[in-house]
């Protein structure tokens, strides 16, 4: 196989009006043409390399960690790169239940994490608390931080987690990036710093007391 010149573009027609409103375009040089949106190729770029930021505390961290192995193969999403730092990574992966002691935590490696990021919560205890209904467990860790995708289960299963995977790589690929708000970072409250005011945080934490108001049920 050899090489050839490119042809000549002045020899002929590179494009012509056949007179009905439609325009054709010849081109001499067999040069390839790829037209998309700015948004879907910027979407397709981050959906396909997701850094998880693992934060695990208890049996579901387990399944994430057979997820990562090469039954699962998380290298096929693109997600091999456990960061481990929250400046490198994308995606925080919460696996299991996680304390009130350990929520400002959780908190702050939420907030190191650069723009653009999401979360997932994964099993029953990182999205509701589960049966750990007491004084000492958040109750879900959107109260501390939002959250894109919950995964169910007591743990999950490794399938489970893919299917969120693929569910939060389907949201960001609908991302338009003409909104501002998919980039708001929560803000404390100037008088108390708390992220949820305390009235929201009593009816969360019903029956029991929490930082906040310990004895809040006596008169």
């Amino acid at each position: 196989m050899g090489l050839s010149t490119r042809p000549d573009r002045s020899s002929g027609r590179a494009a012509s009006d056949r007179g009905n409103g439609t325009v054709e375009y010849d081109p001499q040089s067999q040069e390839g043409w790829v037209t998309t949106r700015l948004d879907f190729l910027v979407n397709w770029g981050r959906a396909m390399s997701l850094w998880p930021m693992p934060f695990g505390t208890a049996c579901c961290a387990i399944e994430f960690m057979a997820t990562a192995g090469p039954d699962y193969d998380l290298a096929r999403f693109g997600m091999e790169r456990m960061a481990f730092s929250p400046r490198q990574s994308d995606v925080l992966i919460c696996a299991g239940r996680v304390p009130f002691k350990l929520a400002p935590i959780l908190r702050r490696i939420w907030q190191q994490m650069p723009q653009p990021k999401w979360a997932i919560a994964m099993g029953a205890c990182a999205s509701t608390g589960n049966m750990f209904d007491n004084y000492a467990v958040v109750q879900g860790i959107d109260t501390i931080i939002p959250v894109d995708v919950y995964v169910p289960g007591c743990p999950p299963r490794p399938e489970g987690l893919l299917y969120g995977i693929m569910m939060l790589q389907k949201k960001v690929m609908n991302e338009r990036g003409s909104d501002h708000a998919l980039r708001n970072e929560m803000e404390p409250d100037p008088a108390t710093q708390l992220y949820l005011p305390p009235p929201v945080i009593d009816e969360i934490s019903e029956p029991f007391g929490n930082s906040v108001s310990q004895m809040r049920n006596l008169p």
